[in-house]
């Protein structure tokens, strides 16, 4: 593992031990080395500079980097916790790991939270939310805040299911292509 991750570190910076990120996340340690395979293809697509660009993100969401997404734009922003306009590998992997099966599902319901309060201000206003959304609003004051929300989300668990990517479950069988043959012991974690 050390050729791997020396290697690594040089060509991609923020790049993170697997074990680490393994240990953080839902994902295993061959999973983390797959889903770094999966960072690489994306991150070289435009620049290689071993970060993910939003036009990157952009191209790997639609195979076209110049297709405006509202919704993509607003993940990009969530994936990028650093606000530095890119996203880096440990970033990736714990942006992801929200929608990996097994992800508590409190991370859940904060990252969906986050990702309909638009404009950052703890609140999910009138006009970032579609009208099922607004019936969240339970003390009608015209915003929703995140006990209004968990208590919707409570009850209304199938707005969930788009925070769960069922494939995440077992990256590498899903992309063989992408798996990298480990030398760590996935029972060491």
């Amino acid at each position: 593992m050390g050729c791997f991750h020396s290697k690594a570190t040089k060509q991609f910076p923020g790049h993170e031990d697997p074990v680490v990120l393994s240990s953080q996340t839902a994902f295993g340690v061959s999973e983390v080395e797959a889903l770094f395979e999966l960072f690489k293809n994306i991150s070289s697509s435009v620049i290689d500079d071993g970060l993910i660009s939003k036009g990157e993100f952009q191209l790997a969401l639609f195979k076209n980097r110049k297709k405006e997404n509202l919704f993509a734009n607003r993940i990009f922003d969530l994936f990028d916790v650093k606000q530095r306009g890119v996203i880096d590998f440990g970033d990736f992997v714990r942006a992801l790991n929200v929608f990996h099966p097994n992800a508590p599902q409190e991370e859940k319901i904060d990252f969906s939270f986050r990702l309909y309060d638009m404009d950052g201000t703890g609140f999910i206003e009138r006009q970032e939310a579609s009208l099922s959304v607004i019936l969240a609003d339970s003390n009608q004051d015209g915003k929703i805040d995140k006990s209004e929300w968990h208590n919707f989300v409570g009850r209304n668990p199938s707005l969930l299911k788009i925070m769960t990517l069922s494939y995440l479950r077992d990256i590498t069988t899903t992309f063989p292509s992408f798996v990298f043959h480990s030398e760590v012991d996935e029972g060491a974690t």
